[in-house]
């Protein structure tokens, strides 16, 4: 019988192939449920999301349920995304276990009602940085840049118009946010009323909508934008997102 020559070189063939598919820069869990306002840009968020991971190699993994991350569970992912969640999504063991992914020098990316999400954990609080207070009407404004050594900022350059939901944030929760993006009130009515003890009045001169930290032994990303649907198929901010996760993931920028 003669050797069939072919198999060998098919064989490394698939091994080179099969190594080279699963060599994926890193592992990311995304995560998008809701206790409370469910945002419709959420399907659209995913998708993005996940042809981020095709551009740019790397793994996703889609969590409607926040209530499967155990340790073990967390232990294959890098960066943890929190897109448009709401409320309380967690119970004490799904708190324990992030916080102990955090603790390993692990990453988070939170998209805007991240910051809506989780009030009452005081350590999440401080991982994201800032918590979400109130927000006017839908507005376009002008955005401006506050710190241009982080990547994926190029197409904020030159303060660009953008329609989003601009949130009021409360206070800091931590004293090293690192601000890269700015909304300017003067170009929108940042004033709102929500009934007797919930007014907004806007942050002033300074408003901040992205920004960055070390936390815990590992890294948090922030951005406010991701309202809108069209969020998701801009280029601006697709770079713009990528880059948060890429840091949280890897910590290189």
């Amino acid at each position: 019988m003669k050797k069939l020559k072919f198999i060998p070189a098919l064989l490394a063939f698939l091994l080179i192939k099969n190594t080279t598919l699963s060599a994926q820069q890193f592992k990311a869990l995304l995560v998008t449920e809701t206790r409370g306002w469910h945002h419709e840009s959420i399907p659209d968020g995913v998708a993005a999301i996940k042809q981020l991971a095709v551009k740019n190699f790397f793994d996703v993994t889609w969590y409607q349920e926040a209530r499967k991350m155990t340790d073990k569970s967390l232990q294959e992912y890098q960066v943890i995304i929190f897109l448009n969640t709401t409320g309380d999504i967690l119970d004490s063991n799904e708190q324990k276990a992030i916080e102990k992914f955090i603790q390993s020098g692990k990453g988070f990316v939170g998209v805007h009602s991240a910051a809506d999400t989780e009030h009452g954990w005081e350590w999440y609080t401080k991982l994201i940085g800032r918590m979400f207070y109130v927000h006017p009407t839908i507005q376009t404004a002008k955005l401006k840049l506050t710190d241009n050594k982080f990547p994926g900022l190029q197409g904020f350059i030159g303060d660009p118009l953008w329609t989003d939901e601009w949130y009021e944030f409360g206070p800091e929760k931590v004293n090293d946010l690192v601000y890269i993006l700015a909304v300017d009130e003067s170009t929108y009515d940042p004033k709102t009323d929500w009934g007797p003890n919930r007014k907004g009045r806007g942050m002033g001169n300074f408003h901040p909508i992205a920004w960055y930290h070390n936390y815990d032994g590992g890294r948090s990303f922030y951005t406010n934008i991701g309202h809108m649907p069209t969020d998701f198929t801009s280029n601006t901010f697709l770079d713009h997102l990528y880059a948060g996760i890429f840091w949280a993931a890897t910590g290189k920028k």
